[in-house]
């Protein structure tokens, strides 16, 4: 039990953010509700995100606008590449909602292999 301990201390936000990415990449890879399936595209979206911004952390490090000498100065780079990200993000999960509103509306099931077999019959 202290095995289990030890390695939960010993996990950055870096590493669970893959674990994440990881959950949400299952929950893509497995589910029959288009709903759930982007959600889940949202959790790996959201865990990019949280890996790339923790990957950079350094302790101490103050944002550029603050006015810190430059050893303590945060990179604005990354930060600036995830507001990027996020955007997109939100601009997949829009559209992929977009698609699933005019998939239910027009073969009536929000199921992935109902919709397959139902355009297979076309």
């Amino acid at each position: 039990m202290a095995f289990i301990g030890e390695f939960f201390q010993g996990l950055t936000i870096a590493d669970l953010a893959v674990g994440l990415f990881f959950i949400g990449l299952y929950g893509a890879m497995t589910q029959r509700n288009i709903i759930k399936t982007i959600m889940s595209i949202g959790i790996m979206d959201a865990a990019a995100i949280v890996f790339f911004v923790m990957i950079n952390y350094e302790t101490g490090q103050r944002s550029p606008v603050t006015g810190p000498s430059a050893e303590q100065m945060a990179d604005p780079v990354p930060q600036a590449l995830m507001i990027t990200a996020i955007v997109i993000g939100v601009s997949v999960v829009a559209m992929c909602l977009a698609m699933y509103m005019r998939v239910v509306y027009r073969y009536k099931t929000a199921d992935w292999k109902t919709l397959i077999r139902r355009l297979g019959d076309q």
